[in-house]
């Protein structure tokens, strides 16, 4: 055997060792021990693959409160994930009456519920009012028309007037419900520019492609491209109030009922009353 080769096959057992002994640094511990947790990156990618999604129907006018409080939820319960999906309450409504896959509805019209309850997609005696909210008109902050009073929307300066669509929008249900009351709803009919929630409400003022805007107080505290020019007068339009339910089509229920004690719990309501929510009228 030349020196070459010698050289070579002499390589083989100290290059083999090598490899087994690399083997053994990376591979569990001797036989008897417990194994190497694995990183931490791996457990949490596994929890999200095994968490449970909940699909919660809210108002356009929680997105602001309820962005918070679903990090503070999934903060606190690790195995469940919250799917936000935010709109008008009569459209959200309707969703679930055609079988989208909710768990947790949460509606700015008892009517809206009601309608759920009616049809029992909602349990009756387990559907809880959490808040109260006021309605206000808005005008852009920069500027905008001297609007003082319902009657100021009258005048021939004020050209367009931004409301939810009234048969799927509460705000603007109850908008209309002032303006019926206020004898101006027949008048403004010509310069109404309807919305599909009341978040495009705010964003048609906050853009000057209306003059004025219906929308609840909470939604104008959260911008500061509008200025509340006007309080509407509670005695012109219902109570507003946000009840909150488990859906009963839920393929997650004890997690949905944990969501929902979630929200009606006082860290909870700190959090809305952050956003200037009220009580519930009456309580």
């Amino acid at each position: 055997m030349n020196a070459k080769a010698k050289s070579s096959w002499l390589l083989v057992p100290a290059l083999a060792a090598a490899l087994t002994g690399c083997g053994n640094a990376q591979s569990p511990v001797a036989s008897g021990s417990e194994t190497e947790p694995l990183p931490q990156i791996n457990k949490r990618s596994t929890q999200d693959k095994e968490a449970v999604i909940l699909t919660i129907s809210a108002a356009a006018s929680l997105t602001d409160a309820l962005n918070q409080l679903q990090k503070r939820f999934e903060a606190a319960h690790p195995g469940v994930r919250l799917q936000l999906n935010y709109g008008a309450s009569g459209t959200l409504q309707r969703q679930i009456e055609q079988g989208a896959p909710v768990d947790v509805f949460l509606s700015a019209s008892t009517e809206a519920m009601k309608r759920l309850a009616d049809g029992r997609f909602v349990g009756a005696d387990s559907t809880s009012v959490l808040l109260g909210n006021e309605l206000v008109v808005v005008t852009p902050a920069d500027g905008g028309l001297p609007i003082r009073t319902m009657e100021d929307l009258a005048k021939t300066e004020v050209k367009r007037v931004a409301i939810g669509i009234p048969e799927s929008v509460p705000a603007g249900e109850y908008a209309k419900e002032a303006l019926v009351a206020t004898r101006l709803w027949d008048g403004l009919q010509a310069k109404t520019v309807q919305a599909k929630d009341v978040r495009q409400v705010l964003q048609t003022v906050e853009t000057g492609n209306a003059d004025a805007g219906f929308v609840y107080r909470t939604d104008a505290a959260a911008s500061r491209k509008v200025k509340i020019a006007l309080a509407v007068d509670p005695n012109t339009y219902s109570p507003i109030e946000y009840p909150a339910a488990v859906v009963s089509a839920t393929k997650h229920p004890a997690e949905a009922e944990t969501f929902y004690a979630f929200l009606r719990s006082e860290e909870a309501l700190a959090v809305f009353r952050e956003y200037g929510f009220t009580s519930p009228a009456g309580s």
